[in-house]
């Protein structure tokens, strides 16, 4: 009984997360549109967008992987989100926080980018192989100095479990770990500018070069899936940079008000700065946010 519990809160998690990934979707469209002296479309567009998809049928037949590809990054995104403690303390949205840990969720993060690349590679486009090679590539890079911001986080609370990290936050902003380890927060944000694929580091789109990538590809249902799965990831990774370094949210209002502000450092950055070539990404990944990773790892340890 308790488990059947613990499913019917992780789906009414999992269903807010969507549509406040969804939500951030829509409002940083229409921040760009701002900045681009354009209007922009609705807010709600990323939900008309959805069930538009769900109203289309496919008659391209590709191999089994290609179809696999969102099924497998949809699981990344629902497993990444469902082994993390969304608001502190709440019993609905623990979600199953206490069967992960850290490194259980590192892992769903690249399952699911993995799983898509493997979609990737059987569609019928001929420039998926360069998409691959350059999301492939970016990944590895801008996970170095985040798995380092992982390392210093783990050390300094003698801890992978998330709950207690969070925990280990309470009690007033300065003990979060923006504070008690501001070299992490810099090289994880840093990170996060590539999760999120914004400007300068969008080189899987690629938009300014040639209109390519799953949205091309895919359609139907298959492409539904992955909006669906754009809105959960998106919030999966901000709730998870929340807990590990801004001390989580005791509320759902707190959760919003966080993961906005976090997100809203990448929608600045990507509309201030233009896209970097292939090289020059994996070379700024390699370089300054790692030289910051390893700071953290030595300054937790010695300071």
């Amino acid at each position: 009984m308790n488990i059947l519990i613990k499913i019917i809160y992780a789906i009414i998690s999992v269903i807010v997360a969507i549509v406040w990934g969804l939500t951030l979707g829509g409002i940083v469209r229409k921040i760009y549109a701002r900045v681009h002296g354009r209007y922009g479309p609705p807010i709600w567009q990323p939900f008309l967008d959805i069930i538009k998809s769900h109203g289309k049928r496919v008659s391209i037949s590709h191999g089994i992987m290609f179809y696999l590809g969102p099924v497998f990054r949809f699981g990344g995104g629902l497993g990444t989100y469902l082994f993390i403690p969304v608001i502190y303390g709440s019993t609905v949205f623990a979600n199953f926080s206490m069967a992960g840990d850290l490194l259980l969720v590192m892992y769903f993060i690249f399952f699911g980018q993995l799983g898509m690349a493997l979609g990737a590679g059987e569609g019928g486009h001929p420039y998926s192989p360069l998409g691959i090679a350059r999301g492939l590539s970016q990944m590895s890079t801008f996970e170095l100095p985040f798995s380092l911001a992982v390392i210093a986080v783990a050390i300094q609370y003698n801890s992978l479990n998330i709950t207690t990290i969070v925990a280990a936050q309470q009690g007033g902003i300065l003990n979060w770990t923006l504070f008690t380890n501001p070299f992490a927060v810099i090289a994880a944000m840093i990170s996060l500018l590539g999760m999120n694929m914004h400007s300068p580091f969008s080189l899987v789109l690629a938009p300014q070069e040639i209109p390519i990538g799953p949205p091309i590809e895919m359609n139907g249902s298959f492409l539904a899936t992955l909006q669906t799965n754009r809105g959960l990831f998106g919030a999966a990774k901000l709730v998870l940079f929340m807990n590990l370094f801004f001390g989580g949210a005791t509320n759902l209002p707190i959760m919003m008000i966080k993961t906005f502000l976090i997100y809203l450092v990448s929608v600045i950055i990507g509309a201030s700065f233009p896209r970097f070539r292939p090289e020059q990404s994996f070379r700024f990944f390699l370089k300054w946010p790692t030289i910051i990773g390893i700071i953290s790892i030595i300054f937790i340890s010695y300071f």
